[in-house]
C-alpha cells in the first residue's frame, strides 16, 4: 500500500488513493455531527484554512443553518482579503493543435471535425490589439499540446510579442500561460519569458478515471501531469495555479484531491497555489454530456466555491464564461475574485467570427456578454473590477504576496491599485452608461481607503491619469 505524504514529491503519494477513500469514509461517520462541524467552523474563522478531511465534512452538510453560516463565513473572508475587487482577465487560444486523446475535449487528435488552426505571430499581434481595444491588460494563454504546431520556442516567441505590443493606451501587462505539463527546463523559460502564473488543471485527481480519459498522448501519464506544479516551482515559477474539471468524475472525490494538492504545494515548497480554478464541464463539438453522469448542479457548485474559499482564503478563486451570469453572481459573493470578460475561446475568434462549420472553440461559452456589459454589470453589484497587474511587475509573487496577503498589508496596495485601473478602463474603452457608474464607484471607494498617504497618493494618480498618464501602481 501506498503510504500518504503531503511533502512527498510523488503524485500517489501526496494524491493518496486510500486517504481519500479513507477522507471519505470518515465523512460518512461523522456527517450528522453538527457540533463537529461547529467546532470546524469557529477553526475557521481564525483564517489559517482547514484540511481536506474537514473540508469534506463541511461538504456533506446539508443543515440549513450551518449551510448559512458556511456562506455567510466565506463571504466574510473574502471581503477581508480582498474586498469589493474583482480581478479581470481573458483567455488567448494560440493553437488547438493536440496529439492527445482527452476525450471530454474537441482539441483531442481523432477530432476530424474541428477546423484546426493555429496562430502566426502577426495574427497574434491583431488578436492583441483587439483585446487592448476591449480594455483587456491579463490574458491567459492556451493551447493544445503538439510539438510540432506549438513547440515551447512558438508559445515563448508568443509571450514576446504580446508584452511587445503598444496600441493606443493598450498594453498587455500580464500573461498567464496554461499549457502542458513539461520540464523544469521548460518551466525555467516561461519564467525567464516574463510569465505571470503556470496553470494547469488536473482534470480529475482519480488516477483509474485520468487514464481512461487520456487514453492517447503524453497527457495519459498520470504522475508526470500530476507533478507538474513541483517542477513548475523547481523551475523558479512561484506563482502557480491549480484547478479540476467538475463532471468527469465524483466530486467528492476531486474536490478532497484538489486541497489535498494545495496543502502539498504549502507543505513541499512554503507556499500554496496563487489561484484555484473550478471549471465544470461544458458542451463542446465532438463531446457528448451523456458521457459524463457527474456534471454537478448549481447548489452543489456554489458550496464547493464557498468551501474553497474557506479552506484556501488568500488564493484568488477563479471562474471563466463558462459560467451563466445567474451562477456568477451568486458565486461572486461567497468566493471568487477573478473572472473573465468578453472572451473568446477560438483561435482567432477576437477578430473573426467563425461561421458554425467552422468551429474551432475548445467549448461553449454560456456568458456571452461584452467585456463593458460585465464591467457595468459588476459596477451595479458594488464590486470594484480591477485590471491591476503591479504584484507580479513588484515581485509580489509567491511566499512575498503570501506574506502581505495574511498580514492584511495587501489591501494597502491592492485598493489603489484596482481603483486606477478601473479609471484607466473608464476613460479609454467604457460606454458613457459605464463611465458614469465606474467614476461613482471609485469615489465611494476612494473614501474607505483608510490609510490616508495611501489615499492622497492614489488621488494624485488618478488625477494625472486624467491628465493623460497611464500605468501607475503601488
Amino acid at each position: 500500500m501506498i503510504a500518504y505524504d503531503p511533502s512527498s514529491s510523488i503524485a500517489e503519494e501526496f494524491i493518496n488513493h486510500r486517504e481519500i477513500l479513507d477522507t471519505i469514509a470518515y465523512v460518512q461517520e461523522h456527517r450528522n455531527d453538527l457540533s463537529l462541524m461547529r467546532e470546524i467552523l469557529d477553526e475557521a474563522r481564525k483564517m489559517n484554512g482547514l484540511s481536506h478531511r474537514q473540508a469534506a465534512l463541511l461538504l456533506e452538510c446539508n443543515d440549513e443553518d450551518i449551510l448559512e453560516e458556511i456562506y455567510r463565513l466565506a463571504h466574510e473572508i473574502k471581503q477581508r482579503i480582498y474586498g469589493n475587487r474583482i480581478v479581470m482577465f481573458a483567455p488567448l487560444y494560440l493553437s488547438n493543435y493536440c496529439i492527445n486523446g482527452c476525450t471530454y475535449c474537441p482539441y483531442h487528435k481523432k477530432n476530424t471535425g474541428i477546423r484546426r488552426k493555429k496562430l502566426t505571430q502577426e495574427e497574434i499581434e491583431r488578436e492583441v490589439i483587439a483585446l487592448q481595444d476591449m480594455g483587456h491588460k491579463r490574458l491567459a494563454l492556451e493551447t493544445g499540446e503538439d510539438p510540432v504546431h506549438s513547440p515551447i520556442e512558438y508559445v515563448l516567441e508568443s509571450i514576446e510579442t504580446i508584452y511587445r505590443i503598444r496600441h493606443k493606451n493598450g498594453a498587455i501587462r500580464r500573461v498567464n500561460v496554461n499549457i502542458a505539463a513539461t520540464t523544469v527546463e521548460n518551466y525555467k523559460k516561461l519564467h525567464d519569458a516574463g510569465i505571470g502564473t503556470y496553470i494547469l488543471f488536473q482534470e480529475t485527481y482519480h488516477k483509474e478515471t485520468y487514464e481512461q480519459l487520456h487514453p492517447t498522448g503524453p497527457k495519459h501519464n498520470y504522475a508526470y501531469h500530476t507533478e507538474a506544479m513541483d517542477r513548475a516551482m523547481e523551475g523558479g515559477i512561484d506563482d502557480v495555479g491549480i484547478g479540476v474539471l467538475f463532471g468527469l468524475y465524483q466530486y467528492r472525490y476531486d474536490f478532497i484531491g484538489l486541497l489535498m494538492h494545495a496543502e502539498h504545494l504549502e507543505r513541499r515548497f512554503g507556499v500554496g497555489p496563487h489561484t484555484i480554478s473550478i471549471p465544470r464541464i461544458r458542451p463542446a463539438d465532438d463531446v457528448d454530456l451523456s458521457e459524463f453522469p457527474e456534471a454537478i448542479v448549481d447548489s452543489l457548485f456554489k458550496k464547493i466555491v464557498a468551501l474553497i474559499r474557506i479552506c484556501a482564503p488568500y488564493a484568488g478563486i477563479i471562474i471563466s464564461t463558462r459560467e451563466s451570469e445567474a451562477s456568477r453572481e451568486e458565486v461572486l459573493k461567497i468566493g471568487v475574485s477573478q473572472i473573465s470578460g468578453g472572451s473568446s475561446t477560438s483561435v482567432g475568434g477576437y477578430v473573426e467570427k467563425e461561421a458554425p462549420e467552422e468551429n474551432s472553440a475548445q467549448f461553449d461559452t454560456s456568458d456571452k456578454r461584452t467585456l463593458d456589459e460585465i464591467i457595468h454589470w459588476l459596477l451595479k453589484l458594488g464590486y470594484v473590477p480591477s485590471f491591476c497587474t503591479a504584484c507580479y511587475r513588484e515581485g509580489r509573487t509567491g511566499d512575498r504576496f503570501m506574506k502581505l496577503a495574511k498580514s492584511g498589508q495587501i489591501g494597502n496596495v491592492c485598493q489603489p491599485n484596482s481603483l486606477m485601473t478601473l479609471k484607466e478602463y473608464l476613460l479609454d474603452y467604457a460606454s458613457d452608461r459605464t463611465f458614469k457608474l465606474g467614476e461613482a464607484v471609485i469615489e465611494k471607494e476612494l473614501e474607505e481607503i483608510r490609510n490616508a498617504k495611501v489615499k492622497e497618493i492614489a488621488q494624485n494618480y488618478i488625477s494625472q491619469l486624467e491628465h493623460g498618464n497611464r500605468d501607475f501602481r503601488f
